[in-house]
């Protein structure tokens, strides 16, 4: 085995053990912080929030995925809670699109490394194709196709509940496990074998101790990292042999200026090289040097921070193949309307 091979796959292990420590930190505490609000805030304050009715609720959701420092995998447990808290369908895709590519870290890069002309007009296309998308596909009626189990996940699971809420509904026929009595409502009754659940009943109404509320949040947090445990690894196995063995100058040799289809290039191998744009920016100032042109830049930077097939195997959890083709095709689009503008500017 030559000395570059054995750099190259020490450089994998690097980052595969780096990508898989932190994936792991971010969705466990993403997740658990997610369980908290949605444990303090109703979900009608969130619908209220995200709801899409007019332009608002797009507008809220841009600027909340602008504000969170999220890569494109960290974005899916709060994409899961925005799902279970039944928020409109449009904004929170909204969301989705805009979390990886717009916060206050990677606009201070853009700034710093190709100016505030370049950042303008990045930041007004990353906003813009979201919105649009994300109205676009609830028209569309995309909504059909996230899973049951997801929007059905923040239901009581045990005791016949047919809903999370305090009181607001019961099963009129309880199984006989949860005990005799059916009344739910906070502190006014309780399953005489309300254990056999595996729930508490006043958890969600207030009606628990603190240290209970957060011992039931981190369970369920760790239940859903478990779950998804193999598909992540899985991923950053794929990301990180992608990261190690595809050396820039073949990035450079099929996106640079003299090919013409540089930019429709560029944007489809962003895609699975997996590369956050805090990191991706000062990787493209190097290859702008090397013969990358702008256009090609803007399409491999959109590329690899809206997507990764990490991402695209988390996401297959939330929602049926036509959701994520329609995810991918946005995706592209704006990595290759983007690259095609910046080229003519």
């Amino acid at each position: 085995m030559s000395t570059l091979t054995i750099e190259r796959l020490l450089d994998t292990l690097q980052f595969f053990a780096f990508l898989a420590f932190e994936l792991t930190a971010l969705f466990l505490l993403i997740s658990f912080l997610i369980g908290v609000i949605m444990d303090v805030m109703p979900a009608k304050r969130i619908q209220t929030i995200l709801g899409s009715q007019g332009g608002r609720g797009y507008l809220s959701a841009g600027l909340l995925g602008a504000l969170t420092p999220f890569c494109s995998c960290s974005t899916i447990p709060m994409l899961s809670g925005l799902l279970k808290a039944r928020a409109g369908f449009g904004p929170t895709i909204t969301f989705l699109f805009t979390s990886p590519l717009l916060n206050p870290i990677i606009i201070g890069l853009f700034w710093v490394t190709f100016g505030l002309k370049v950042t303008a007009i990045y930041f007004a296309i990353a906003l813009v194709t979201s919105v649009i998308a994300g109205f676009v596909l609830e028209k569309m009626g995309f909504e059909r196709h996230v899973r049951r189990e997801v929007v059905e996940g923040g239901a009581a699971s045990g005791c016949g509940s047919t809903t999370s809420s305090c009181g607001t509904q019961t099963s009129s026929a309880a199984p006989a496990s949860c005990g005799t009595s059916t009344e739910s409502s906070c502190g006014t009754g309780t399953p005489s074998s309300a254990s056999s659940c595996g729930t508490d009943t006043g958890s969600s109404c207030g009606g628990s101790k603190p240290a209970g509320r957060w011992a039931k949040i981190w369970a369920e947090t760790w239940k859903q990292f478990r779950k998804i445990f193999p598909l992540l690894m899985l991923g950053v196995a794929i990301g990180s042999l992608t990261y190690g063995f595809v050396p820039e100058d073949l990035i450079v040799q099929y996106a640079g200026d003299d090919n013409p289809l540089a930019i429709a290039i560029a944007a489809v191998i962003g895609v699975p090289l997996y590369i956050r744009a805090e990191a991706m920016i000062p990787l493209a100032a190097a290859l702008e040097l090397k013969g990358m042109g702008m256009g090609a830049l803007m399409a491999l930077i959109i590329g690899s921070a809206g997507a990764s097939i990490t991402e695209v195997i988390l996401l297959k959890t939330l929602f049926r193949r036509p959701m994520i083709i329609a995810f991918l095709t946005v995706i592209f689009t704006m990595a290759f309307s983007a690259g095609m503008l910046f080229s003519v500017l």
